[in-house]
């Protein structure tokens, strides 16, 4: 039986692509902002002026020399790109607000207020997709943009947040992720009985999960500390998905998922692993089976041909087999909507 999948309306769709334009204009004036210096400030010492640059808001400055036209030069570039660049943001975050309503009022795909935060810093601090991976359930709602429709009996939302490492190289900075949570709320604290997860003073959690080949690339200094697990290694591979979202608080995020169908056989894996929580176990097998059909009717993208078959380790390949059995046996496939 094909897995049902309401498509999206004409509005809905129109919704979509309109959020993920407006979104990137606004994110470039984000990033670019970030790279600027926090502030440049002159500042009177024993009569003589020096021009600083203050690195954040508590005060910290460092001294960029006495007042010269090559000062004067570098202050006025420096207030005219950032009024530029503050015009140009709050410009385009008006119209990025005004259909981020639209989008939750016709009820599309959301996720927790807080996950949207985490996100859109990432994505200001270009971590998303080269760093981190949104995995778990959180990351099913980017699957229904791709499909564009609503997956049925595909669980979309948890109220804890997981992300996966997956830097090719260490960072120059060696504790990117910490530092990106803690500039989002800074009570987040680290789970002393789980060290792979993180939770603020509302007690919402955020998990880490890194895969053995990338676990070396994780700064030392970096928090959360994950366990290397065997199984993150599938969601390395295929295509990453990206989409923007929104959260239930109508603000925009950005989210890069792991290829549709490594996420949905690892999901199913997991159903049938006892070390997983029993309560998880029945979501797990759904949220696959059910994404499983819909990429082979919804997502030509996503090719579960010969060639993806002969990718699949021992693990993953009896419960290919098994759905394929199961539904490919009894429907044929629909027309994709597009």
């Amino acid at each position: 039986m094909a897995a049902e999948l309401v498509p999206f309306s004409d509005e809905e769709t129109r919704v979509l692509v309109n959020l993920e334009q407006q979104y990137e204009v606004w994110i470039e004036a984000e990033r670019a902002l970030a790279r600027l210096p926090y502030n440049l400030k002159w500042k009177t010492i024993q009569g003589k002026d020096y021009l600083y640059n203050l690195i954040d808001r508590t005060g910290n400055a460092k001294s960029l020399g006495r007042r010269s036209s090559e000062n004067e030069a570098k202050y006025e570039a420096y207030q005219t790109q950032k009024a530029g660049l503050i015009t140009r943001r709050n410009e385009s975050r008006g119209r990025l607000d005004e259909t981020c309503r639209l989008y939750r009022a016709l009820r599309l795909p959301m996720i927790p207020s807080e996950a949207a935060e985490i996100l859109r810093e990432a994505d200001r601090r270009s971590l998303l997709g080269s760093h981190l991976l949104v995995i778990g359930t959180n990351a099913v709602p980017a699957y229904f943009i791709e499909a564009s429709g609503r997956i049925m009996n595909a669980p979309s939302e948890t109220n804890d947040f997981d992300l996966a490492w997956t830097a090719n190289e260490s960072d120059e900075q060696d504790n990117p992720v910490w530092a990106m949570l803690k500039s989002v709320d800074g009570t987040y604290t680290v789970n002393t009985e789980k060290p792979f997860q993180a939770r603020n003073a509302k007690a919402y959690e955020v998990e880490l999960l890194v895969a053995p080949s990338r676990a070396a690339t994780l700064g030392k200094r970096d928090q959360p500390k994950p366990f290397p697990l065997h199984e993150q290694e599938w969601l390395l591979r295929g295509r990453f998905v990206t989409h923007v979202v929104v959260g239930r608080d109508a603000t925009p995020a950005r989210m890069t998922v792991p290829d549709p169908r490594w996420f949905a056989l690892q999901k199913l894996w997991m159903s049938r692993q006892e070390k997983r929580n029993p309560l998880k176990r029945p979501k797990d097998a759904k949220q696959g089976m059910a994404l499983l059909t819909v990429i082979r009717d919804y997502m030509p993208l996503f090719k579960m041909d010969a060639a993806f078959e002969q990718e699949l380790p021992n693990e993953l390949r009896s419960l290919y087999e098994e759905w394929k059995w199961q539904h490919e046996t009894t429907s044929e496939p629909r027309t994709p909507l597009w």
